[in-house]
């Protein structure tokens, strides 16, 4: 999060076969390494691999309930939502990754007008799912999920 005013940072996954959040919007984020001490090691790591932002363990202010995905994967994933504040909104640098990065404020996610259901096929079929509509964004699923409650909470 950053102030002037208080924003999320939402980037939109690069298109890439075989990724099944190809092309979603998200946060920054990814899968521990061997080399990661914990969980806040990779959201350090991986918000600096995706959009060259360096964060540090002081700027952290918490962790939010775990998530994981209601459509069926191969193999289970829970994402652990961690929360980081920032004095200023760096410059980014954009992975391979990561095709558009870009900042929300959080009085624009809790418009009730852009709070709403979407309707998209997901392996077929078509299904409804609480979202965030944000001009050509549609903010929905796991990051819908973690934005609800952190919303509750600032």
């Amino acid at each position: 999060m950053a102030p002037d005013p208080d924003a999320v940072l939402l980037i939109r996954r690069a298109e890439r076969a075989g990724d099944p959040w190809s092309g979603h919007i998200g946060l920054p984020g990814g899968r521990l390494d061997p080399g990661d001490r914990d969980l806040v090691d990779t959201a350090l790591r991986e918000t600096s691999e995706e959009v060259g932002w360096p964060l540090n363990r002081d700027q952290l202010l918490g962790k939010l309930t775990d998530v994981w995905p209601r459509t069926p994967l191969p193999r289970l994933i829970v994402v652990r939502p961690f929360v980081f504040a920032a004095t200023d909104r760096p410059s980014l640098s954009l992975s391979d990754e990561v095709a558009e990065a870009f900042w929300v404020p959080l009085d624009q996610l809790r418009d009730p007008a852009i709070y709403r259901e979407a309707v998209l096929e997901v392996r077929g079929e078509r299904r409804g799912f609480p979202a965030f509509h944000l001009g050509p964004h549609v903010i929905w699923g796991l990051t819908e999920r973690i934005l609800t409650p952190l919303l509750e909470l600032v």
